[in-house]
Formats: structure tokens, sequence, C-alpha cells
């Protein structure tokens, strides 16, 4: 009876720690599993080689585990190892050519309508005054990269088969891939754990900017001064439109004194802003941003300010790095009603976030953003940001690092979402949606097209580079191109729920 009773616990307790072993990994994983996702799931899990790998990765939600290790930002962390100081010299010298160089397709002009038909516009001067600096980490190992070089480092990859086709890939005819009807993807012809030099773009650093060059301008902060309700303040609903949905005007209950009150604090601010803050060189980065103008009616303007890098590294838990990915596209989004900015969008982590314009801090009339280090997700204060898990075990870091002038170099165009396909219109031709700007009348518009992903598909659980913890990788799929950023957007967010905050957390809230 005593080794009955004995027995009774030891099997009670083998089935509590077995039930939450099940239960923990389901409970930490944050991502939805449809039937898809699940049938998708279930052969990365038997794409391992061993037997406990599967089912430990089934039951317990621990997958690779014997892949587990260090990993770096950079393979050559001494500055003195010969390969490493050489090719990073060669790096800082390195001076790539510019987008013209390729040579793009012939056309004729006068037999092509669709050709005919791109009217080439001015970006607005308002769209470049309120352009955005955006401060990189100080710590930064990933700098930003040139999309056009990045291309020439992928070999195209359909249904996880190489594509077989003599055609070389460049800005200028990416969209062509859109005729095959399955999964294609761009994938590194390097090992991107041997940490290859086009991948961390040390030629890309900007140049030092230091702060005394302001002179009596310093960066305005958040004014803070109103609630976070659109409603209660804002005389129009600029926040919310597009050309289906035009702009509507708010009645404003409030007084006389406080309408005054706020003009003359718009004014003053105004005067501040025109003393000027005229950046130089400094600032500068050899690989272009991209800008996207999008005319959404009633006087609405979004600019969207695109920045691309190579690579993302993932942050650590626990000293274990998680959501390393090939290509990373960041963006922001500036909002004009009349000329006028009004809010900003920053790509943070969790969906993003939208500031009304005042809030947020500024150089001059510009915003100034900051780039998490790795991940470089976009947050408009240097701070520690959690996400996904409590207690900082998830989190970006920014800070004032090197300061990057999108300005200075960057390619500008016109989108129009309503000249997209109809459902009987030729996909192989080029849409007309995207028009450069008259500053740049034969940058590449293809490659916005693009609908696979920009960097290696998420690697098999037989790679030695992959591992799962309660449904986080560590190398995960590349992401989409802009034109999948929701540029047709009413709100000032990619989704639907979007709060506009007028002030900043200095705490860095957990979502």
């Amino acid at each position: 009876m005593f080794w009955l009773r004995r027995f009774t616990i030891l099997l009670a307790f083998l089935l509590v720690i077995s039930f939450g072993a099940w239960l923990a990994p389901r409970v930490l994983d944050p991502t939805k599993r449809g039937p898809e996702k699940r049938a998708r799931d279930r052969r990365w899990v038997d794409s391992s080689p061993y037997f406990w790998d599967r089912q430990a990765c089934r039951w317990i939600g621990i997958c690779g585990l014997h892949h587990l290790r260090s990993d770096p930002a950079t393979r050559g962390e001494n500055e003195d190892d010969e390969d490493w100081g050489e090719l990073k010299r060669r790096a800082l010298n390195y001076v790539h050519p510019r987008w013209e160089a390729d040579e793009p397709p012939r056309e004729d002009h006068k037999r092509n309508v669709h050709q005919r038909r791109r009217i080439l516009r001015d970006v607005p001067q308002y769209v470049t005054k309120h352009a955005p600096f955006v401060h990189l980490y100080s710590g930064e190992e990933f700098w930003p990269s040139d999309i056009r070089e990045h291309v020439e480092h992928m070999t195209v990859i359909v249904d996880e088969e190489p594509l077989n086709s003599s055609t070389k890939w460049t800005l200028h005819n990416l969209h062509q891939l859109n005729k095959h009807t399955g999964k294609v993807m761009m994938h590194s012809n390097d090992n991107v754990e041997d940490r290859p030099n086009w991948l961390h773009s040390h030629y890309n650093i900007p140049n030092p900017f230091p702060d005394e060059e302001l002179g009596e301008d310093p960066p305005t902060g958040p004014s803070g001064k109103f609630p976070n309700v659109p409603e209660l303040r804002e005389p129009t609903t600029w926040y919310d439109v597009d050309k289906k949905h035009p702009l509507n005007r708010i009645d404003d209950p409030r007084s006389r004194k406080f309408q005054k009150n706020r003009d003359r604090e718009r004014e003053a601010s105004k005067r501040i802003a025109t003393r000027g803050y005229k950046p130089d060189a400094n600032g500068y980065s050899k690989a272009p941003a991209i800008l996207v103008v999008v005319d959404k009616g009633s006087g609405i303007v979004d600019a969207f300010w695109f920045f691309f890098y190579s690579y993302n590294l993932g942050q650590t838990v626990f000293d274990i790095r998680f959501g390393n990915h090939v290509g990373d596209w960041e963006h922001c989004m500036v909002r004009f009603e009349n000329g006028v900015p009004r809010g900003i969008f920053f790509s943070e982590h969790e969906g993003g976030q939208a500031y009304a314009f005042e809030a947020v801090e500024k150089r001059g009339d510009r915003p100034v953003i900051y780039s998490a280090v790795g991940s470089h997700a976009m947050y408009a204060m240097p701070n520690t940001h959690s996400y996904i898990l409590p207690f900082n075990l998830l989190k970006d870091e920014t800070d004032k690092g090197p300061l990057w002038d999108p300005a200075l170099n960057h390619y500008a165009y016109h989108y129009d979402y309503t000249k997209e396909y109809g459902e009987d219109t030729d996909e192989l031709r080029e849409p007309q949606s995207l028009v450069p700007a008259s500053s740049n009348p034969h940058a590449p518009t293809s490659w916005f097209h693009y609908r696979g992903r920009w960097g290696d598909e998420v690697y098999s659980l037989a790679d030695p580079r992959q591992w799962r913890f309660f449904g986080q990788y560590h190398y995960v799929t590349g992401p989409d191109g802009p034109k999948f950023k929701t540029l047709d957007r009413e709100k000032m967010c990619q989704t639907q729920k979007c709060k506009i905050s007028y002030s900043l957390d200095p705490h860095g809230t957990w979502y």
C-alpha cells in the first residue's frame, strides 16, 4: 500500500510536469495557427532527421536544441584579425555605382502608350522640408544597404528550387517574376553565418553628424499637451482618409480663448522652426533611401520613407537569438493636410505606432527617428522598447548613434494605388501605378511590383543554422517589399486599430 501511494504520487507529478511542458509552448507562442499553417509546421518538424528532436519539437516546443550555439553580430569580433580588417578597410573605401548604371529596358515611346502616359512630377517641397532624420544605433553591425547590390547577391528560388533561367535579374525586370504561380523567394548566394561584407554594408555608414552644428536650434521635444483622442482636438479627419473616404471637418466645441492660445503657440513654434537648420554633407549614406508619395485626395498626402538593410539581426532571450532574416524593409510615413504635417507613423515591432507630428522630437522642421540595433525597428525615442514578452525579456535598443539624413540620397516616386491591375489585365506588363519623380526620371520601377520575398525562406529544422523555441525561430523568412505595406491605408497605421499618441512614453510600456 505504501509503495502504491508513492507510485501514484510520482505518476501524478510526472503527469503534471508533462502537461505543463505541453501547455507552456502553446501559451508562450504568440502566433495564430490556421489549418494551412499547422500543415506547413508539421512538414517543417518532419524535416529534422532526428527522432528525439522531432518529438521534443512536437511536445514541448523545443526544436533543434543540438544546433544551439552563440550567434554574435559579427564573425570577426577582433578588429586586428587580418582577413576581417582588410575586408572592412576595402568596404569603407568602396563606392557603389548608382541605380542609373543598370541598363534599363529600352522602350519605344511612340508605340507604347503606357510609357507615354508617365507624367513626371516634382516631389512637393513640404515633403522634403519635413523629411525625417534617422539615428542609427551606435553599436550597429548591419548598416543601410543598396537594394541594387542586394539583388546581385541573391538567387531566385521558386517552390524551393532555383529558377532555371538565363535572365539576369535587376531592379528593372523583377516584376517579371510575378508570372510564376509558385512561391518566389530571393535566396542568398552566400552562407549568411559567414557574414559576407555586403551583408554588413560598412561602406554605407553615414558620416558623423555632431550636435554642435545645430547652432541655436537644438532638437525640439514632444509637446505632450493634448489628450490621446484625435476627435477632441482636430479640426478635420486627416487621420482617416483616402480617395474613397474624403476629408471631413469636425466642429470644435472649445472656447475662442483656447483657440487663440493654441494659434499663438503654433505661430511661436513656426518662428522657431523657420530660423532653420540646413543639413550639410554630414549624415550622407551611400545607400539610397526610398521616398513614395501617395496622394489620398482632399488635400491629404502621405510621404512614405523606406529604409532597406540586407540583414536583420534578431534579438536575444536568455542569450539565445531569435528572428534573424535576410533582407529588412523598415519605414515611416508622414501625413500632410494641405502641406501641413499632421501625423507620423513608425514601423515599430507589433504593428507600429502613430503620433501627432507635434509630439515627436525634431531638428528644426524635421522629425527624428531612432533605429533599433539589429532589427532596425523604428521608434520615437532612444530607450529600451519591450515587445511580445513581459519583464524586458525581448526588447529593442535605440540610442543617439550616427545620424542618417535620407533626404541627401534617395529615390523618389509617386504612387497611385487606383491604377493597379484589373482582373483582365496582363500581369507581365508592368503597371503604371508607380512613376519616378522628376528628380530621378530614370529610377527603376519594376522592383516595386515584385511580389516575392527579399530574403531566404525560413530554414528547415534539418539546417544546422536553425532552431525554434516556443514558436520563435532563429531564422525566419525575409520580408515582402514596400508595395505590400498598405500604402493605400486610410488610417495612419497599417492595421485598422490605430491609436494616435499625442505624447511620448519614456518608460517604454510593454505591449
